[in-house]
């Protein structure tokens, strides 16, 4: 019992380390291709060796980290050719998702989504009165939690857990956008409508076009 419980704290301190450095990744914090030395993180964000490792092995695997052979960890690269690479494999990911979601999806999970997007929303009015780092990481994870919901009734957590994963690679060109003011909440606003009214008509040419152009837009600006 003893073990097991001190095993969950260690998952809980390494849940927590992961959190914060993935906000620092994504608000350009800890910038593309940084070393990440065990000792220098330890002090910024606490926790122990063994920690701060699991920590960056676990960001390894979402592509938030790299190791390397013999030289420890570093941010991944966010180049042209990165985000390129990772739309398309969200677009491939979240339309295959989406596609199964709405035909497989219940009444409960179109009531699911419809709360999302009004969640998403009010995360978006906030942000755009006022545009600080609390307001924008509320806005991007109410448009995580909407992306999941929209392929939660796919039936396959394999899929789910891989839109999270490659969502959260794309988080720091959309925040860029964010910041740098490329966002155009109008028409997002309209896409998300549309995307809403074409999956509750069980439209799946029209809502994975919709899911494309919106993705697009959110990551090329």
């Amino acid at each position: 019992m003893l073990f097991n419980r001190r095993a969950a704290e260690d998952d809980t301190v390494v849940a927590m380390l992961a959190s914060a450095i993935r906000r620092d990744i994504s608000f350009g914090a800890l910038c593309p291709d940084e070393k990440l030395k065990i000792d220098d993180l330890r002090k910024r964000y606490g926790g122990s060796n063994h920690s701060m490792r699991e920590t960056l092995r676990m960001l390894a695997s979402e592509g938030m980290v790299e190791a390397t052979n013999q030289r420890g960890f570093r941010v991944t690269s966010a180049t042209e050719e990165d985000l390129a690479d990772i739309l398309l494999v969200r677009l491939e990911i979240e339309k295959l998702a989406l596609s199964l979601a709405i035909e497989r999806g219940s009444v409960e999970w179109e009531a699911a989504v419809v709360a999302a997007q009004h969640q998403m929303r009010r995360a978006e009015a906030a942000v755009q009165r006022d545009p600080n780092d609390v307001s924008a990481l509320e806005w991007d994870e109410a448009c995580r939690a909407y992306m999941l919901t929209l392929v939660s009734a796919c039936g396959s957590p394999r899929l789910i857990e891989m839109a999270g994963r490659f969502y959260d690679q794309s988080r720091r060109f959309r925040l860029a956008h964010l910041r740098e003011g490329r966002l155009d909440f109008d028409a997002r606003s309209r896409r998300h409508t549309a995307l809403v009214t074409a999956i509750m008509d069980r439209d799946v040419p029209a809502a994975l076009a919709l899911l494309e152009e919106d993705t697009r837009a959110d990551m090329c600006g």
